[in-house]
């Protein structure tokens, strides 16, 4: 599927573009921590004279392995990045200038007429999910976890010599 803008051809007003992002979207990416998705990602184009703002709505889930069993697992996503675009050369100074209010700001040199946002989209979905990818209390595979030897909940930090973090207990109690 393709997820390109074609900016030179964009009418003034608003343009609504909506597109789907499943496995093989993922696959093209060789992404294999992400096993199956279904995400609708909806595109809001508003232009008017030369500027062009894109606002991003992306809703669905993602399969991906438990770290825990290692079992399929559905994870929410959900993500709304705004962006407005300039054409030209990035300034020096960019940390001042990468936002325009809510927006971030996306540099296209001038003799682009396209924008695909299928890197977007894959950055935003990926930076979406969890660190620790687990199922809820008690929803993970309890032959898994009874193979790995642990009762599953959180793991504990060791009181005493082996808590390596014992030397700062009661640092802030004046002791």
């Amino acid at each position: 599927m393709d997820y390109t803008l074609p900016l030179n051809g964009l009418a003034q007003g608003r343009t609504v573009f909506d597109w789907k992002a499943g496995k093989e979207f993922f696959e093209a990416f060789d992404n294999a921590d992400i096993l199956s998705s279904a995400l609708d990602v909806h595109v809001t184009v508003e232009k008017s004279g030369r500027y062009i703002g894109i606002d991003l709505d992306i809703e669905g889930y993602v399969t991906v392995p438990c770290d825990r069993c290692l079992e399929d697992l559905d994870l929410p996503v959900s993500a709304a990045p705004r962006f407005s675009v300039k054409f030209g050369e990035a300034p020096q100074e960019q940390a001042e200038d990468s936002k325009e209010g809510e927006r971030e700001i996306l540099y296209l040199p001038s003799s682009d007429a396209d924008l695909d946002l299928s890197q977007l989209i894959y950055d935003f979905v990926n930076l979406s999910l969890p660190l620790q990818r687990v199922h809820p209390e008690g929803g993970c595979n309890p032959e898994m976890v009874k193979y790995l030897g642990h009762e599953e909940s959180s793991p504990q930090v060791p009181e005493g010599g082996d808590n390596p973090f014992a030397a700062l207990k009661g640092l802030f109690d004046g002791k």
